[in-house]
């Protein structure tokens, strides 16, 4: 049963995941190509590079924490800003884990305020 509703869990963030990776990665055969740094057998971070005539050039970057028991605590999204050649926030989604359920909030990066926003009706909270 428990397993059952982690996998629930993970399927909902995992989809909200999905919906913001679409959102801002465009339409298929747009020739995205990612690299995955892996430490310690966790991903901290991947790198989406866009194909133009023959050139990868920078797209999208995800970066993640881990709690001490090695769950996901924190994915970030940022775009590549061709203009200023760095990187700049997107997304962030926090988790947190107790005995019985698993909350995932929702922040969208506020340039004017220079700082995360929390999205409070994107914030999932699932029974483990």
């Amino acid at each position: 049963m428990k397993a059952l509703k982690f996998i629930k869990v993970m399927l909902v963030t995992a989809l909200m995941f999905m919906i913001n990776l679409n959102v801002n990665a465009g339409t298929p055969g747009d020739n995205l190509v990612r690299n995955a740094e892996e430490v310690n057998g966790v991903i901290v971070s991947e790198t989406v590079y866009k194909m133009n005539n023959g050139i990868l050039s920078n797209y999208m970057k995800y970066n993640y924490k881990y709690n001490e028991s090695n769950l996901r605590s924190e994915e970030e999204t940022q775009k590549w800003d061709a203009n200023n050649s760095t990187w700049v926030n997107n997304v962030t989604i926090h988790y947190t884990y107790d005995n019985k359920t698993i909350k995932a909030e929702y922040y969208k990066w506020n340039a004017k305020k220079n700082q995360y926003i929390l999205i409070p009706n994107m914030t999932v909270i699932m029974d483990r």
